[in-house]
Protein backbone atom coordinates (compact mmCIF):
# COMPACT_ATOMS: atom_id res chain seq x y z
CA UNK A 1 0.00 0.00 0.00
CA UNK A 2 1.49 3.55 -1.00
CA UNK A 3 1.75 6.10 1.72
CA UNK A 4 0.96 9.31 0.38
CA UNK A 5 1.05 12.36 2.34
CA UNK A 6 -1.47 15.42 1.39
CA UNK A 7 -0.34 19.20 0.53
CA UNK A 8 -3.58 21.31 0.57
CA UNK A 9 -2.63 24.90 -1.38
CA UNK A 10 -4.45 28.07 -0.55
CA UNK A 11 -2.43 31.56 -2.17
CA UNK A 12 0.55 28.81 -2.25
CA UNK A 13 0.53 27.88 1.52
CA UNK A 14 0.23 24.71 3.10
CA UNK A 15 -2.96 24.48 5.04
CA UNK A 16 -5.55 22.44 6.04
CA UNK A 17 -9.16 22.05 6.16
CA UNK A 18 -12.00 20.51 8.21
CA UNK A 19 -15.05 19.29 6.35
CA UNK A 20 -13.64 20.93 3.16
CA UNK A 21 -14.73 24.01 5.11
CA UNK A 22 -12.79 26.73 3.67
CA UNK A 23 -13.35 28.92 6.96
CA UNK A 24 -11.16 26.09 8.97
CA UNK A 25 -8.64 26.89 7.48
CA UNK A 26 -5.27 26.31 9.19
CA UNK A 27 -1.91 27.50 7.72
CA UNK A 28 0.85 24.58 8.90
CA UNK A 29 3.59 25.87 6.79
CA UNK A 30 4.50 29.11 4.39
CA UNK A 31 6.21 26.70 2.49
CA UNK A 32 5.26 23.61 0.63
CA UNK A 33 8.85 22.78 -1.13
CA UNK A 34 10.27 22.38 2.23
CA UNK A 35 7.32 20.52 3.59
CA UNK A 36 7.61 17.79 0.72
CA UNK A 37 11.37 18.01 1.13
CA UNK A 38 10.39 16.35 4.79
CA UNK A 39 8.39 14.04 3.17
CA UNK A 40 10.97 12.59 0.71
CA UNK A 41 13.68 12.65 3.47
CA UNK A 42 11.65 10.38 5.02
CA UNK A 43 11.82 7.81 1.94
CA UNK A 44 8.18 8.58 0.76
CA UNK A 45 8.07 8.41 -3.10
CA UNK A 46 4.34 10.33 -3.17
CA UNK A 47 2.55 13.37 -2.63
CA UNK A 48 -0.93 13.87 -2.91
CA UNK A 49 -1.75 18.06 -4.03
CA UNK A 50 -4.82 19.77 -4.07
CA UNK A 51 -5.34 22.85 -5.15
CA UNK A 52 -8.00 24.11 -2.78
CA UNK A 53 -7.83 28.16 -4.81
CA UNK A 54 -8.14 26.33 -7.95
CA UNK A 55 -11.57 23.90 -6.40
CA UNK A 56 -13.09 26.99 -5.89
CA UNK A 57 -11.92 29.37 -8.93
CA UNK A 58 -12.64 26.26 -11.35
CA UNK A 59 -9.23 26.11 -12.95
CA UNK A 60 -5.86 25.65 -12.19
CA UNK A 61 -3.94 28.44 -9.64
CA UNK A 62 -0.81 26.96 -7.46
CA UNK A 63 0.56 25.38 -10.89
CA UNK A 64 4.35 27.14 -10.17
CA UNK A 65 4.34 25.05 -6.38
CA UNK A 66 3.49 21.88 -8.09
CA UNK A 67 6.81 23.02 -10.35
CA UNK A 68 8.82 23.54 -7.74
CA UNK A 69 7.91 20.37 -5.78
CA UNK A 70 8.70 18.40 -9.16
CA UNK A 71 11.96 20.22 -10.52
CA UNK A 72 13.41 20.19 -6.57
CA UNK A 73 12.65 16.64 -5.60
CA UNK A 74 11.98 13.21 -6.92
CA UNK A 75 8.28 13.04 -5.67
CA UNK A 76 5.73 11.46 -7.78
CA UNK A 77 2.88 13.82 -7.42
CA UNK A 78 -0.66 13.07 -8.16
CA UNK A 79 -2.02 16.93 -8.58
CA UNK A 80 -6.09 17.87 -7.95
CA UNK A 81 -8.08 20.74 -7.46
CA UNK A 82 -9.90 23.08 -10.08
CA UNK A 83 -8.89 21.10 -13.14
CA UNK A 84 -11.62 21.82 -15.63
CA UNK A 85 -10.14 22.26 -18.99
CA UNK A 86 -7.67 20.13 -21.77
CA UNK A 87 -5.65 23.52 -21.01
CA UNK A 88 -5.60 22.87 -17.33
CA UNK A 89 -4.62 19.61 -17.83
CA UNK A 90 -1.54 20.22 -19.96
CA UNK A 91 -0.39 23.20 -17.79
CA UNK A 92 -0.36 20.30 -14.76
CA UNK A 93 0.91 17.75 -16.55
CA UNK A 94 3.82 20.27 -17.78
CA UNK A 95 4.42 21.22 -13.90
CA UNK A 96 5.44 18.24 -13.45
CA UNK A 97 2.53 16.23 -12.21
CA UNK A 98 2.92 12.31 -12.41
CA UNK A 99 -0.55 11.50 -12.25
CA UNK A 100 -4.04 14.46 -11.80
CA UNK A 101 -7.00 13.83 -10.02
CA UNK A 102 -10.31 15.05 -11.54
CA UNK A 103 -13.56 14.84 -9.61
CA UNK A 104 -16.43 18.11 -10.51
CA UNK A 105 -14.85 17.01 -13.65
CA UNK A 106 -16.19 13.59 -14.20
CA UNK A 107 -19.82 14.69 -12.70
CA UNK A 108 -20.37 17.73 -14.45
CA UNK A 109 -18.45 16.93 -18.14
CA UNK A 110 -18.12 12.72 -18.24
CA UNK A 111 -17.41 13.53 -21.95
CA UNK A 112 -14.17 15.56 -21.02
CA UNK A 113 -13.31 12.80 -18.13
CA UNK A 114 -13.76 10.23 -20.42
CA UNK A 115 -11.49 11.75 -23.78
CA UNK A 116 -8.59 12.47 -20.65
CA UNK A 117 -8.79 8.41 -19.67
CA UNK A 118 -8.46 8.24 -23.52
CA UNK A 119 -5.88 10.41 -24.47
CA UNK A 120 -3.76 10.44 -21.35
CA UNK A 121 -4.18 6.76 -20.05
CA UNK A 122 -5.83 5.27 -16.93
CA UNK A 123 -2.25 5.06 -15.23
CA UNK A 124 -2.40 9.07 -15.36
CA UNK A 125 -5.57 10.20 -14.43
CA UNK A 126 -7.43 9.41 -11.08
CA UNK A 127 -10.79 9.85 -10.49
CA UNK A 128 -12.16 11.45 -7.46
CA UNK A 129 -14.92 10.38 -5.83
CA UNK A 130 -15.51 12.49 -2.85
CA UNK A 131 -19.21 11.73 -0.90
CA UNK A 132 -20.63 12.70 2.08
CA UNK A 133 -23.92 9.76 2.98
CA UNK A 134 -22.53 8.18 -0.48
CA UNK A 135 -23.49 10.92 -2.64
CA UNK A 136 -20.48 12.24 -4.67
CA UNK A 137 -19.66 16.24 -4.27
CA UNK A 138 -17.97 18.52 -6.30
CA UNK A 139 -16.84 22.08 -6.55
CA UNK A 140 -13.69 21.57 -3.41
CA UNK A 141 -17.01 20.22 -1.32
CA UNK A 142 -19.33 22.75 -1.56
CA UNK A 143 -21.71 21.28 -4.00
CA UNK A 144 -23.19 17.76 -3.30
CA UNK A 145 -24.75 15.89 -6.38
CA UNK A 146 -27.35 13.48 -7.28
CA UNK A 147 -24.59 11.17 -7.90
CA UNK A 148 -24.38 7.75 -5.72
CA UNK A 149 -21.34 7.32 -4.96
CA UNK A 150 -20.97 3.41 -5.93
CA UNK A 151 -22.64 3.37 -8.91
CA UNK A 152 -20.30 6.56 -10.28
CA UNK A 153 -17.23 4.67 -9.51
CA UNK A 154 -18.35 1.91 -11.11
CA UNK A 155 -19.56 3.52 -14.03
CA UNK A 156 -16.34 4.77 -14.46
CA UNK A 157 -14.33 1.57 -13.83
CA UNK A 158 -16.22 0.73 -16.87
CA UNK A 159 -14.84 3.49 -18.85
CA UNK A 160 -11.42 2.78 -18.18
CA UNK A 161 -10.84 3.99 -14.68
CA UNK A 162 -8.53 2.54 -12.76
CA UNK A 163 -7.65 4.71 -9.85
CA UNK A 164 -9.83 6.11 -7.75
CA UNK A 165 -9.67 8.87 -4.70
CA UNK A 166 -12.45 7.93 -2.07
CA UNK A 167 -13.08 10.74 0.80
CA UNK A 168 -15.48 10.76 3.55
CA UNK A 169 -15.80 14.52 3.85
CA UNK A 170 -17.62 13.49 7.31
CA UNK A 171 -14.32 12.30 8.12
CA UNK A 172 -12.36 14.56 6.32
CA UNK A 173 -9.64 16.77 9.19
CA UNK A 174 -11.74 14.97 11.98
CA UNK A 175 -8.66 12.38 13.31
CA UNK A 176 -11.39 10.21 14.11
CA UNK A 177 -10.39 7.22 11.72
CA UNK A 178 -11.48 6.40 8.21
CA UNK A 179 -14.58 4.96 6.57
CA UNK A 180 -13.01 1.68 6.85
CA UNK A 181 -16.64 0.29 5.82
CA UNK A 182 -16.82 2.12 3.24
CA UNK A 183 -13.79 1.17 1.41
CA UNK A 184 -14.96 -2.52 1.85
CA UNK A 185 -18.10 -1.79 0.20
CA UNK A 186 -16.24 -0.49 -2.55
CA UNK A 187 -13.99 -3.17 -2.66
CA UNK A 188 -16.23 -5.76 -2.65
CA UNK A 189 -18.99 -4.53 -5.24
CA UNK A 190 -16.35 -3.09 -7.82
CA UNK A 191 -13.18 -5.48 -9.78
CA UNK A 192 -10.05 -4.52 -9.94
CA UNK A 193 -10.19 -0.68 -8.89
CA UNK A 194 -6.73 0.81 -7.11
CA UNK A 195 -9.10 2.31 -4.28
CA UNK A 196 -6.57 5.12 -2.01
CA UNK A 197 -8.51 5.81 0.98
CA UNK A 198 -8.09 9.80 1.77
CA UNK A 199 -9.70 11.10 4.80
CA UNK A 200 -10.37 10.50 9.24
CA UNK A 201 -6.52 9.16 9.29
CA UNK A 202 -5.93 9.65 12.89
CA UNK A 203 -3.22 7.15 14.25
CA UNK A 204 -1.07 4.77 12.60
CA UNK A 205 -2.51 1.41 13.84
CA UNK A 206 -5.07 2.70 10.84
CA UNK A 207 -2.80 1.89 8.02
CA UNK A 208 -2.61 -1.84 8.54
CA UNK A 209 -5.95 -1.88 8.63
CA UNK A 210 -6.69 -0.60 5.04
CA UNK A 211 -3.55 -2.47 3.40
CA UNK A 212 -5.47 -5.63 4.84
CA UNK A 213 -8.82 -4.12 3.16
CA UNK A 214 -7.04 -4.19 -0.01
CA UNK A 215 -6.73 -0.73 -0.04
CA UNK A 216 -3.78 0.52 -2.99
CA UNK A 217 -2.66 3.89 -1.27
CA UNK A 218 -3.78 5.77 1.40
CA UNK A 219 -3.40 9.77 1.21
CA UNK A 220 -2.16 11.32 5.09
CA UNK A 221 -2.39 15.03 5.87
CA UNK A 222 -3.76 16.63 9.57
CA UNK A 223 -2.24 13.50 11.14
CA UNK A 224 1.03 14.45 10.15
CA UNK A 225 0.93 18.02 10.42
CA UNK A 226 -0.65 17.24 13.90
CA UNK A 227 1.74 14.75 14.77
CA UNK A 228 -0.54 12.03 15.24
CA UNK A 229 1.85 10.44 12.93
CA UNK A 230 5.27 10.76 13.25
CA UNK A 231 7.45 10.27 9.47
CA UNK A 232 9.73 7.88 11.07
CA UNK A 233 6.66 5.65 11.83
CA UNK A 234 5.60 6.03 7.67
CA UNK A 235 9.15 5.47 7.02
CA UNK A 236 9.83 2.13 8.99
CA UNK A 237 6.01 1.08 7.52
CA UNK A 238 7.23 1.63 3.99
CA UNK A 239 11.08 -0.23 4.55
CA UNK A 240 9.00 -3.02 6.54
CA UNK A 241 6.44 -2.97 2.99
CA UNK A 242 9.60 -3.53 0.90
Amino acid sequence: MRIIPAIDLIEGKCVRLTKGDYNTKVIYNEDPLEVAKMFEAHGIEYLHLVDLDGAKGGRIINHKVLESITGKTGLKVDFGGGLKSDEDLHIAFESGANQVTGGSIAVKSPDIFLKWLKTYGSDKIILGADARDEKVAVSGWLEESKEELIPFIRNYRKGGAKYVICTDISKDGMLEGPSFQLYEKILNEIEEINLIASGGISKFDELPRLKDLGCEGVIIGKAIYEQRISLKQLENFILNAN
